[in-house]
């Protein structure tokens, strides 16, 4: 493949350039990337084919920051025009667009995306973490360790932090932490810019098959995170596994397996549950001991990490009186980020306990057996649920029958959120079990599918779950 040279320099490059933003999304990527090339001295176009009403929290954003010079800037929203391409210098691109029979890209000069541009750019070492679930939980564990270490470190990409709002204060003694989804990574093919020092692959699962349509594409955009790497860097990925194996001969770089290498850092009791954070906690443990940091001193600072938001985020308890006489708290867990079946699966045996399970969505064509069975008790140690309340979706129309087949009971499933708690606080207030004693139940949301129809994103989804769940109980 031919190799794709950055458009740009140096920041020096940017100034007087016609950039336009493709996909301005509330996720604050075509924000971040529009304020920073309107900061360098740039004109900016933002068209998105949503609606202004649809952005408006991202457009006010922009509108209002004093510091934009707003006679350079231009919002075509609703829809795109030709012209706002073919004329761009370069245009930036959403990771969520795709190439293939795309009009608007296909007259484009020079196309880059905020990553490129800033991977071009910065000197700083990266940390690259890429994988099917995981990502965000192995990435904000890491930056956190190394900042409780006494590094100057940053965290961006497909955590909804954009790298370009931190570039300019980067250094060759600022490590960067990446999260790079299989799109990200897609867009940097044949770019020769991701050279990560540390990268890192959590366990490979059915994702996007619905964009993908096989294994094997998805797979090969994975593999990108390592294909630039020297034998001075680290490729970090599962043992036992076909897909690490591939990888762990693929690379040129140092190879470690994991869990039995990351298991050499020994933790203490965690503030996240699950055997799954746990992985992943190790894992942020063993990059901070490639880092130079005392594999001591990192088990005590990620012992004290709380976990991060829609990842199994605690947020709020209910207490009430129960049939028996006694109390009942009632503890809520967010994880709307579980997007695939396999992290509901996992999020469902977390705590060791029965929970009270809230799933189900839109299909991304994965298969959802691996959450019947856990939700069954047919996988090893697989506890089933106290109670199953689906939400509706062509996920959802995929799991009842599995459900059926596994004779496992189910409430719904209900077209939205308020009915759907709804069933819940029946279901929590008619169990006649109890005593005086306290009782502690676990409520899960977990919706193993995307949110689209229903929800903007998984980020939206789950907002407006802890707002629900806040004020019904």
């Amino acid at each position: 493949m031919k190799q794709i040279n950055c458009a740009f320099r140096s920041l020096s490059d940017i100034k007087g350039k016609k950039i336009t933003v493709m996909g301005l999304g509330l996720n604050h990527g075509g924000e971040a990337a529009a304020r920073f090339f309107l900061n360098h001295g740039a004109t900016v176009t933002v068209t998105d084919m949503k609606t202004p009403e649809e952005l408006a929290p991202a457009v006010k954003a922009l509108q209002n920051d004093p510091e934009i010079d707003q006679s350079c800037l231009r919002f075509v929203l609703g829809g795109h025009e030709a012209e706002d391409f073919s004329r761009a210098d370069v245009v930036i691109k959403n990771p969520g667009i795709k190439y293939e029979g795309n009009q608007f890209l296909a007259v484009a000069k020079a196309i880059e995306t905020d990553i490129s541009v800033f991977l071009a750019l910065t000197k700083a070492p990266i940390i690259a973490v890429t994988g099917s679930k995981g990502k965000s939980t192995t990435v904000s564990a890491i930056h956190y360790g190394l900042c409780e270490a006494g590094f100057r470190a940053f965290l961006g990409g497909n955590i909804t932090v954009s790298p370009l709002t931190f570039l300019e204060q980067t250094a060759p003694d600022t490590p960067v932490v990446l999260e790079l989804s299989s799109w990200q990574l897609a867009d940097l093919r044949g770019r020769g810019v991701l050279r990560p020092k540390i990268a890192l692959i959590t366990p490979i699962f059915p994702d996007h098959q619905n964009w993908y349509n096989g294994m094997e594409p998805y797979v090969a955009d994975k593999r990108l995170i390592y294909a630039d790497q020297t034998p001075d860097d680290w490729t970090i990925c599962q043992a036992n596994d076909p897909w690490g194996d591939l990888f762990a001969v693929e690379t040129r770089a140092r190879v470690i397996r994991y869990p039995s290498a990351a298991a050499d850092v020994y933790l203490n009791d965690l503030l996240v549950p699950g055997a799954h954070a746990r992985q992943n906690v190790q894992n942020a443990a063993l990059v901070l001991s490639l880092r130079g940091v005392n594999p001591d001193e990192a088990a005590r600072i990620l012992s004290h990490w709380h976990g991060i938001p829609h990842r199994l985020e605690y947020f709020h308890t209910w207490t009430f009186t129960n049939p028996a006489g006694g109390l009942t708290a009632v503890w809520f867990y967010n994880d709307s980020a579980a997007t695939v079946p396999e992290a509901t699966a996992a999020a469902s045996q977390a705590f060791g306990r029965p929970v009270h399970l809230l799933c189900g969505g839109t299909d991304k064509q994965l298969d959802f057996a691996p959450l019947a069975d856990a939700l069954a008790g047919q996988t090893p140690d697989a506890i089933p649920a106290a109670s199953i309340h689906l939400l509706a979706g062509t996920g959802t129309d995929k799991l009842i029958p599995l459900l059926k087949n596994r004779g496992v009971a189910y409430n719904g499933p209900f077209a939205s959120l308020d009915s759907l708690l709804a069933s819940l606080q029946k279901n929590l207030t008619s169990q006649t079990s109890g005593n005086l004693e306290e009782i502690e139940e676990i409520v899960v949301f977990s919706p193993g599918a995307t949110s689209f129809g229903m929800f903007k994103n998984e980020f939206d989804r789950g907002e407006r779950f802890k707002i629900g769940a806040t004020g019904a109980f």
